[in-house]
Order: structure tokens, then C-alpha cells, then sequence
């Protein structure tokens, strides 16, 4: 890869569902080493599966990304660059470096598809991780996989691997689910001609059983966290530490701090546990560094929605602030 070229992260959510707090905190990488190394941070929708997204799931997603502070130098949309994964393919094709293959349909064999396979070299592949080092696989079993439905129809790892080049992303940076992942798209890639990226892979964030988070395991929706009154700022800070330390016993960051701490070097092979209870001391340290006027604005918002607890409020409010007598205000 070469170095010279400006840092460019990317973050791709899937408008399938609400922010979830993994994807959080892989925008935070993100975003930190973008910015770390006056780089540039990416936000792209893959929205191609129109029967599992909705734009209130998108809008969702960036206004959380904007409440936590991770703004975002370009967005894309996935659904609308099909003329580009159109024209990659028909090039495929035309090289003979992939080919339609007319099968039976998987839901209907009555049915025949004329789906587009990418010609396998079958050759060992070897990719540098910067978290877990050199990893090793036999792409022989991955056979000729199909990288598109129709030629006017791609699947993931073909516009994920298209997007990522033509958008010059340098590094990628996401979740260990997607190690298994990486072998089909580095073929995809070597096909088309495009350099490979810098990936690293993030330890999955665990429940406090150390199994995978899950809806049922406690809240997992940035969203929900914000309902109940976090911070934006505690929660930076709190996921930073979820996989990553500075080297020292310092706990408590703004955002400016971790831009500036922040390195790949740092990061954790292992799962962290997400605890609430640490999230919520985080909140209470990072409450402390509100000024007095932030603190009354963001509880009046808060009680905005419960008309008895806001009249409450302004009672308690009006006797503290001019001494008047609360038998008078009741």
C-alpha cells in the first residue's frame, strides 16, 4: 500500500435496524485514527437489500453518529452507485476473470438464475492483520463463489470491495466477524486490480457472561442509551475503552484526548465486557465536567415530556434560585 496516500476510514452500516453500540464504537475507531492522522472519515449506507432496509433505520444511524460527536468528511449511498458495480462486472466478465453461470434457482429449482461466479485462482492467501498478525487461508474451499445475482445485481462482497478502492479507503477497520470475510474480498479485489487496504479486525463487545451482546442481554441500541440520560461524551469515552488503552491508567478522555492517545498499536486481541455499571460511572465523571447552565438545560429537556415532573421542577427550581417560599408555590 502506499504510504503517501491520505488516511481514509469508512464505516458501512446496513439500514436494517437502530445504531447498534458494536457499530458505535467501530465509527469511534474509526473516526479517532481518520482524524489521528489528519485523515478523512467515510460514512456508507449499503442499502442494496431494499426488502431488509428502511430509511428511519438510516436516519437513525446518523443522527446517533452526529449526537456522539463522529462527523463524518463524505457520505455515500450504496443504492445509489449500481451503474458503478454494473460497469466492474461487465469488465469482469469481458476479462474472463468471472462469468455467468446459469443454475437452478435456490427457492425454486423449476426456476433457472443467471448468476455471475468469480474464477478462483485456488491458491493460499495471506493477509496482514494489524491486530492478530499474518492469517492464512486455502481458498480452494471457497470454490467459484457467486459475487452477483444478475450482472446488474451484486451482492456484498462485490460492492463492499468496489465502494472501498474507488473511494481510496486505506484502512479498514472493523468487527472480527468479518476475518472469514476478507478472503473473498481480497480475491474480488486482486481481480479487479485494486490495492489492498490495512485491515484490522476488532474483538467483538461481550456481555457480562462473555457471550455475544444481544438485544437480550441488555440494552444495545445507541438510542436507548440516550433515552435514559447518557451522555454522548461518556459514552466516547467509556467505547474507547472497550478494546483500546492508552498505555497509562488515565480513564477519563474528551474527544480532542482521544484523537489525540489514540493509536492501532494499542488495541486488544481479546473480547471486552460491557458493563453498565462502568458506563454509568463514566456518566456521573463526565456529568461533573458539565458547566451548571448545560446540566439545567439537558434536565428541562428531559422532563419536557412529563408535564407533572417539569412543574415539579420549576417549583423546586423557582424556591432555589429566589429564595421564595415553597408553601406559596404549591
Amino acid at each position: 500500500m502506499n504510504v503517501e496516500k491520505k488516511v481514509r476510514t469508512r464505516i458501512a452500516p446496513s439500514p436494517s435496524g437502530y445504531l447498534h453500540i458494536g457499530t458505535a464504537r467501530t465509527s469511534l475507531f474509526c473516526y479517532l485514527y481518520a482524524k489521528k492522522m489528519k485523515g478523512e472519515f467515510i460514512v456508507r449506507i449499503e442499502d442494496t437489500d431494499k426488502s431488509r432496509t428502511e430509511k428511519k433505520y438510516e436516519d437513525d444511524i446518523l443522527d446517533g453518529l452526529a449526537w456522539l460527536g463522529l462527523t463524518y468528511d463524505e457520505l455515500y449511498r450504496q443504492s445509489e452507485r449500481t451503474d458503478v458495480y454494473v460497469k466492474k462486472l461487465q469488465e469482469l466478465v469481458e476479462s474472463n476473470k468471472a462469468y455467468i453461470s446459469k443454475e437452478k434457482a435456490k427457492d425454486d429449482e423449476t426456476r433457472e438464475v443467471e448468476v455471475v461466479r468469480l474464477r478462483n485462482p485456488n491458491t493460499l492467501l495471506t493477509f496482514t492483520d494489524t491486530i492478530r498478525g499474518e492469517i492464512t487461508f486455502d481458498t480452494t474451499e471457497l470454490g467459484d463463489f457467486v459475487i452477483a445475482r444478475s450482472l446488474t445485481d451484486p451482492l456484498y462482497h462485490f460492492a463492499v470491495v468496489v465502494d472501498d478502492a474507488l473511494m481510496d479507503i486505506t484502512h479498514v477497520i472493523r468487527g472480527d466477524d468479518h476475518i472469514s470475510n476478507t478472503p473473498r474480498q481480497i480475491l474480488i479485489l486482486e481481480a479487479c486490480g485494486f490495492e489492498r487496504p490495512q485491515y484490522t479486525h476488532l474483538p467483538m463487545i461481550l456481555a457480562p457472561d462473555r457471550s455475544k451482546m444481544s438485544k437480550r442481554k441488555g440494552a444495545v441500541a445507541v438510542t436507548e442509551y440516550r433515552t435514559q440520560g447518557f451522555l454522548p461524551s461518556a459514552i466516547i469515552n467509556y467505547l474507547a475503552l472497550l478494546g483500546w488503552n492508552g498505555g497509562t491508567e488515565k480513564e477519563i478522555y474528551s474527544i480532542e484526548e482521544l484523537v489525540q492517545d489514540f493509536s492501532l498499536d494499542h488495541l486488544q486481541k481479546s473480547g471486552a465486557v460491557f458493563d453498565i455499571e462502568k458506563l454509568k460511572w463514566f456518566n456521573k465523571e463526565h456529568r461533573k465536567l458539565l458547566p451548571r447552565e448545560t446540566l439545567i438545560s439537558e434536565l428541562k429537556a428531559q422532563l419536557e415530556g412529563n408535564s407533572a415532573l417539569l412543574r415539579l421542577w420549576r417549583i423546586c427550581w423557582s424556591v432555589f434560585r429566589h429564595g421564595q417560599s415553597l408553601r406559596k408555590q404549591l
